[in-house]
């Protein structure tokens, strides 16, 4: 089957609120762009319940806000590929390649968002009970664990604001962090503090999570006296940072000791015309603010470098 054949001035690859910001810039310049996204567009904010630190919106849930995003976007008349996996790439050269199933999109730049996914606690048992009482997304599966018994592990705004939202169906919420503070912002911190459904489980690291064919329980060590215990639930939901995906270009694009792709200040990598945004990058803060700034960022240095050719 001859695949079709799409020329663009710049392709996007991740549709969440960087890629969809680059776009909304990219159609501003007047110049043609195509936004692909292995999944639906929106990003990991379509899966946050609220949104408090967004200027101009003091409260709006993640769902909303990035099919406001998109919304933007349509009035531009950027094309959307969703729902696209990407089989091939050739981002060497003047001319970038980017090949799908039954598409091959060429183009002079190409701006990488394909953001982060949440990192693996990488203990015994955590890949066996995933969907079984291991989940790494309370909105999405908050609701199967109503009067039970679970953990939180981590200590920034996602684990903090994650287990506050999950006191909502939770009987009680072990909050579980490996150091004696938390590192999230002091306003959710106290929130968290003043929930009574909350227990802080503190100095504390995960060894295992049991059961036979659903969780039942997590081992856990206290880093200070060393001392174990096993704690009984029903399920573990662990926010303890990100992993990028990155498995497309981390051959071709340089990145640091974490896998996160490496910039210069207008979002350019080591490569000539292929651009990176987002949590994909390597960047002192991951929030949907400095998500849609990188695409700004990127998207004006994209028109400049074309305008000189």
């Amino acid at each position: 089957m001859d695949k079709q054949v799409l020329e663009y001035d710049a392709v996007i690859i991740g549709g969440g609120p960087a890629g969809l910001s680059a776009g909304i810039y990219i159609a501003r310049g007047n110049l043609k762009a195509a936004i692909l996204d292995i999944n639906m567009l929106g990003g990991q904010p379509t899966n946050y319940l609220e949104i408090e630190n967004y200027p101009a919106m003091p409260l709006i849930g993640g769902f909303e806000l990035m099919e406001q995003f998109e919304a933007h976007a349509d009035k531009f008349g950027i094309e959307k590929f969703p729902m696209e996996e990407i089989v091939a790439l050739n981002l060497i050269g003047k001319e970038k390649t980017v090949e799908t199933q039954d598409k091959i999109f060429n183009s002079k730049a190409v701006i990488i968002a394909t953001g982060a996914k949440s990192k693996k606690l990488e203990i015994p048992g955590e890949d066996k009970f995933i969907g079984r009482g291991v989940s790494y997304c309370a909105v999405c599966d908050g609701a199967f664990f109503k009067d039970k018994v679970i953990c939180v592990i981590g200590g920034g705004n996602s684990a903090i604001e994650e287990a506050i939202y999950l006191t909502k169906f939770a009987s009680k919420v072990y909050l579980i962090h490996r150091r004696d503070e938390l590192r999230a912002d002091k306003i959710i911190q106290e929130r968290a503090k003043n929930n009574p459904k909350i227990e802080f489980v503190l100095d504390t690291v995960p060894l295992e999570i049991k059961g036979e064919n659903k969780v039942e329980s997590i081992l856990v060590k206290n880093v200070k006296t060393g001392k174990t215990k096993e704690l009984s639930l029903s399920g573990v939901f662990p926010f303890i940072g990100f992993t990028p995906n990155n498995e497309l270009f981390k051959n071709i694009i340089k990145t640091d000791l974490a896998g996160f792709i490496e910039t210069d200040e207008t979002m350019h990598t080591n490569v000539r015309g292929i651009f990176a945004i987002g949590d994909v990058r390597s960047t002192p803060l991951r929030q949907v603010i400095t998500a849609a700034a990188d695409g700004a960022v990127a998207a004006t240095y994209v028109i400049r470098m074309l305008e000189a050719e």
